[in-house]
């Protein structure tokens, strides 16, 4: 059910980081190798990255491998920090560009691959801890994986490192319900991910971080991440996985 990428590194073009590697995203998109409970992942996609220090988002609706102009467009824009997503989407949920991720508050980009089992049960709890966010319109957007986010950007705006944000995420909204959280996030400087039912690998090459719900290539250093786990990645520290 959906997948998502995190890149951080040496400045490259977007289309090496989303297309290149013969298990690239846009593969995993038509041929996803460890997905659980679907055949493809084209309800939808979206790539961010950093400029002059904003995040920037790109996000449609269709799948990712009928997007020609898109492929394009990445061949000439270059990022050092990038998140790139595609959607299954969860039965209930629209196709819409709305609900494509990432989601963006100010420079934090996040994604979810999974779902909230129950979800219209603890929907109300979920928003009503997440509080007023207005100002972030990804918020409110029609699927389960807008307050996990509603959330995460409140948590952030209180002070919370990247990480411990999403690990607070998870705390809550397992006390509500089961379900799969696979988180992903960033700042324009740092990633960090959760696994919480659904798999995950991360590989360093020289100066290069990328965080991937599958490998990308055939290539050496694709380490599985154990499940239950967070995920911090910096240039100055390195790789971190921790228990959750």
């Amino acid at each position: 059910m959906c997948r998502h990428l995190g890149y951080l590194g040496p400045e490259r073009a977007l289309r090496s980081i989303v297309y290149e590697g013969g298990h690239s995203l846009e593969h995993q998109a038509y041929a996803p190798r460890m997905t659980q409970g679907n055949l493809l992942n084209a309800d939808g996609y979206g790539v961010g990255w950093y400029h002059d220090g904003a995040a920037v988002r790109f996000r449609r609706a269709q799948p990712i491998w009928t997007d020609q102009s898109f492929r394009e467009v990445a061949g000439a824009v270059r990022a050092s920090c990038a998140v790139a997503a595609v959607r299954s989407a969860t039965p209930g949920f629209p196709v819409d560009e709305s609900c494509a991720q990432p989601f963006r508050a100010g420079t934090r980009l996040f994604s979810h691959n999974g779902k909230i089992e129950g979800y219209a049960g603890v929907e109300g709890k979920l928003r009503e801890l997440a509080g007023d966010l207005g100002d972030i319109p990804d918020a409110r957007a029609p699927v389960d994986s807008a307050p996990l986010f509603a959330l995460a950007a409140q948590l952030w705006r209180e002070g919370a490192p990247l990480g411990e944000g999403l690990a607070a995420v998870l705390a809550t909204v397992t006390a509500l319900a089961p379900g799969r959280y696979n988180l992903l996030a960033s700042d324009g400087t740092a990633l960090a991910a959760t696994t919480w039912g659904d798999s995950l690998f991360v590989r360093e090459s020289g100066d290069a971080i990328r965080i991937a719900s599958e490998p990308l290539d055939g290539g050496p250093g694709w380490r599985p991440v154990p499940d239950r786990s967070l995920v911090t990645a910096a240039h100055a520290t390195g790789v971190r996985i921790d228990p959750l």
